[in-house]
């Protein structure tokens, strides 16, 4: 159900900040509105590379959160395993060794870090036993958060006949799920300049390696996520960025080189942040509405912003501004304080709906059976 929530103005009426990146596929999302800023073939499958790799990470940051593994814990690399994953030929490592023991948080820095394809298939070894099962556990939790046109057939987004694919729109909801439900986590492992691990052959030097992310260093608030690179695939990254408040989320793919990756990301991140501003709506706590409630101690609940609520639209300019509230309803009680019940859908001239989690600003205990007996009445006689 939808109930109007009202109107506001903004000087003039605009399309959205013009740009074109050579990328043939590219998408960017505001994770503070929930605007969609750029779409080009968002959803067509595409082969990740090694950007398949945020899914083996996420599964890691779940099962770490969940109590079902520590970071201390500690990983021996087979000897089948570094056969098939060391030297030219199996692409980026993170130059483990034959019976190295390891902990499952400097492979994950292994993995995010230095793109390790080996440090992917012993962290998979260590946490369900063969790569294979690992895999599965990567694709219900797939479906878990929302990634419906993806599949992985890999813990590293090796070429695989095409088993594995995704979409940029997938991409970015994944990136979304680990910036927001594993925030810690991501502070810890997705910003590093680079990771040490390893000896060179000889002088036994460390090998030091350096972060691939192309916007670190050239953004200020990048801080994530991950490239891939493969023939098949070309250059890809998935990117993530925070300035005054507002986080973004990009991803470009079939890019044709390291550096023609670098340009274009940096730039497309740069658009989205400088070319699109924030304009509040509505501040963490603030009262938006009421919805009713079905079979409740209370026959409406009030809504309120989970957090600091703003609509993304072009710089300088804008329009009309029209916001109504959804939710599926009357909401049924039991609804606990804080719980998300319907949704803000805010609509702007230039661009597509932009949805907002609303909550509940207190809870509504199911109703005794006199109160819900007198629920049933008044929706007889009309007056529910």
């Amino acid at each position: 159900m939808l109930g109007l929530a009202g109107m506001i103005g903004l000087p003039s009426q605009a399309a959205a900040p013009p740009f074109d990146t050579p990328a043939p596929i590219a998408f960017m999302t505001d994770l503070s509105s929930g605007a969609t800023l750029y779409a080009k073939n968002p959803d067509q499958r595409i082969p990740p590379a090694s950007m398949a790799k945020m899914m083996t990470v996420y599964v890691a940051f779940d099962m770490v959160r969940h109590g079902q593994i520590k970071l201390s814990d500690m990983a021996t690399v087979r000897p089948e395993t570094w056969k098939q994953w060391h030297g030219p030929a199996a692409g980026s490592t993170m130059f483990l060794s034959v019976g190295e023991q390891v902990s499952i948080a400097n492979l994950l820095f292994g993995i995010v870090t230095l793109s390790g394809n080996d440090a992917c298939v012993v962290l998979a070894e260590q946490i369900a036993g063969t790569e294979p099962a690992f895999v599965a556990i990567m694709n219900k939790k797939a479906q878990e958060i929302g990634l419906t046109n993806s599949h992985f057939g890999t813990s590293n987004g090796w070429p695989d006949a095409g088993q594995t694919y995704v979409t940029a729109r997938d991409l970015a909801k994944l990136a979304t799920a680990t910036i927001q439900n594993f925030p810690d986590l991501y502070k810890t492992f997705y910003s590093r300049p680079n990771f040490t691990w390893g000896k060179t052959l000889g002088s036994g030097a460390d090998i030091t390696q350096a972060n691939r992310d192309p916007l670190l260093g050239r953004v200020p608030g990048a801080d994530g996520l991950k490239t891939g690179h493969t023939d098949e695939a070309g250059y890809g990254f998935t990117g993530s960025a925070e300035q005054n408040g507002r986080r973004l989320v990009m991803v470009l793919a079939g890019l044709h080189s390291f550096n023609e990756r670098i340009e274009q990301s940096v730039s497309f991140m740069n658009w989205g942040l400088h070319a699109w501003t924030a304009k509040p709506l509505f501040a963490a706590g603030k009262q938006v509405d009421a919805v009713p409630v079905q079979q409740g101690s209370a026959r409406s609940v009030n809504v309120v912003a989970p957090r600091d609520l703003s609509v993304t639209v072009p710089v300088g300019l804008g329009g009309d501004i029209k916001m109504t509230i959804a939710y599926d309803g009357p909401v049924k009680a039991p609804i606990a304080k804080g719980q998300h019940v319907a949704d803000l859908i805010v609509r702007t001239p230039d661009g597509p709906p932009q949805v907002m989690p609303l909550v509940a600003a207190d809870a509504v205990p199911m109703a005794g059976f006199l109160g819900r007996v007198g629920n049933g009445l008044r929706h007889l006689v009309g007056r529910g």
